[in-house]
């Protein structure tokens, strides 16, 4: 069950216990009061004007019995009703006794109103005319003793009738109350109970979306915050309540130019170098400036998807009339080229203009290849699988097919990796890249010329994967134009693979970035989504 909800029916299971405590505190309370008159001997004149010795011992025993109903009632031993019947059907013997020992005029007879309110309210049903009913009787029972013994010098039939007639009263009363409040309650335990279970819905489905939520006060401290934004923004202690301006001081800038003017548009960020971008948006907590904000964190890789698919869809058109309207007479170029130079009237000076016809023909259909692949990322279908034993297969066959040994690859990853991805597309990845790195990679004596280490970040709990070689690494001039298309440094390259490799990643919404470093070689990672986290919900 859960706390909230468990907490509401204790709640409800605690009152009734509760009220029947109330009661005997007041029972307490007022045989305590008269056993201190009783003691300083200042008693008022009508109580135990009759019998005082009687009186007394009533006292007495309905002060010790009011104690025995503390641990009773704390115990819960007998059941509730049970105890509510004992401790209303003593109050009446007790009270009828001590009415007895002061006489009719004492006034004591009163006191069996408040039992009798008190056990209509405390049993449900019919018990308030129960009490009632026992009540004028014992009072009628007093009367007649006390007229066989002849206690009194008259007798106060009348008087008793009239009480009974105010405990019916009582009783009609305190049923009819009773009802209500039991109706009242009832409503209030089912309410609390639907209160508590939108509260958990709503924590399950703040907790559950894919957009990062930050309640921020008017102090800019973080008050709460989903799991969604631990993870974008890498932060992990909102429990501690941090300050916005030292947690993410990016979106602190945002946030104060939003304050100042609601219109300012949103900039994208990027917290820290192993989380991903995000887009803030803001929105008042209450209808002041001073109140405090709801943040929401969007994640720019998947606004940038949906943004690729309509690139894509307008590329795999023009894609489309380029295959209708270039591979056809390229076919064409590239098989005239072919017979000319199987021509045995073409000068021998002559086949070396033929074969760079035949090469860049060649190389012309490899970037029609290309363009046509970035055509077909939107048909991404991502899996969850285990990362290892998938890349030690993908080892074995680069390995088999550039016909290098295993050893030149050197293969680190934890057991237990997981990540959510088309294996597709990540088998294109890792395949140009791997090939990138072999081909810029210098032997050294004793060390593989490529490194494959695959994990998952400590932080925010995503995996990565690093393709290192041992080469002389990229230039630092270049390094900002080497995933744009059509750039490359190689005259037979067409400068699409790393590119390529980029739109894949994002399609499948990960990242892939040069990493920096002192090391000599170029690094290349790939920091998977979240695999808790499913694309498209």
């Amino acid at each position: 069950m859960p706390e909230t909800i468990q907490d509401t029916t204790e709640l409800s299971e605690k009152s009734p216990w509760r009220a029947l405590e109330y009661l005997n505190y007041y029972r307490l309370v007022l045989t305590g009061l008269i056993l201190i008159f009783i003691v300083i001997e200042l008693l008022p004149v009508p109580f135990g004007k009759n019998d005082p010795t009687l009186f007394e011992r009533v006292i007495y025993f309905y002060f010790a019995i009011a104690i025995g109903f503390v641990f009773t009632n704390h115990y819960r031993k007998p059941g509730y009703i049970v105890q509510t019947y004992i401790q209303v059907l003593v109050d009446i013997v007790a009270i009828t006794l001590m009415f007895h020992a002061s006489g009719p005029d004492s006034g004591i007879g009163l006191l069996l109103i408040v039992a009798i309110a008190g056990g209509s309210l405390l049993v449900p049903g019919l018990t308030a005319y129960f009490f009632a009913a026992v009540a004028t009787l014992s009072l009628f029972f007093e009367q007649f003793y006390s007229q066989l013994n002849s206690l009194f010098e008259s007798t106060y039939y009348s008087r008793t009738g009239m009480l009974g007639v105010v405990f019916f009263a009582t009783a009609i009363l305190s049923h009819a109350l009773a009802s209500r409040i039991r109706k009242s309650e009832a409503l209030a335990a089912q309410r609390g109970i639907d209160v508590a279970n939108l509260a958990e819905l709503n924590e399950h489905i703040i907790q559950r979306m894919q957009v990062g939520i930050l309640v921020v006060d008017d102090d800019n401290k973080i008050r709460l915050g989903n799991a969604a934004a631990k993870v974008l923004l890498g932060i992990y202690n909102f429990e501690q309540q941090p300050s916005l301006e030292t947690a993410a001081p990016q979106i602190f800038v945002q946030l104060q130019k939003w304050q100042k003017n609601p219109d300012t548009e949103s900039m994208i960020i990027q917290s820290t170098e192993t989380t991903a971008s995000i887009i803030p948006r803001f929105a008042r907590l209450g209808q002041s400036r001073k109140q405090g904000a709801l943040i929401f964190l969007e994640d720019a890789a998947a606004m940038k998807q949906q943004a690729h698919h309509l690139k894509l869809a307008s590329l795999g058109r023009l894609t489309a009339s380029i295959a209708h309207e270039i591979r056809n007479p390229l076919s064409a170029i590239s098989h005239a080229g072919q017979l000319l130079e199987e021509s045995a009237d073409i000068a021998e000076k002559d086949k070396r203009l033929t074969e760079i016809i035949r090469n860049h023909a060649k190389r012309m259909n490899g970037i029609i290849e290309n363009i046509l692949q970035l055509s077909r990322q939107d048909r991404a279908q991502p899996e969850l699988f285990n990362l290892k034993p998938w890349l030690k297969e993908f080892v074995s066959e680069f390995t088999l097919t550039n016909h290098i040994a295993d050893k030149e690859i050197l293969l680190t990853i934890e057991d237990e990796t997981e990540v959510r991805f088309d294996p597709e597309h990540l088998h294109q990845i890792l395949w140009n890249l791997c090939q990138n790195s072999l081909r810029h990679s210098t032997d050294y004596a004793g060390n593989p010329k490529l490194e494959l280490t695959a994990g998952v970040e400590p932080e925010t709990k995503r995996p990565f994967l690093d393709v290192r070689d041992h080469g002389s690494g990229i230039d630092p001039a270049t390094v900002n134009q080497i995933f744009e298309p059509f750039f490359t440094t190689e005259s037979k390259g067409t400068g699409l693979g790393l590119f390529i490799a980029r739109e894949l990643c994002e399609t499948n919404r990960a990242r892939l970035d040069l990493v920096q470093g002192n090391d000599r070689g170029a690094c290349f990672r790939i920091i998977f989504a979240d695999p808790r986290r499913r694309q498209g919900i």
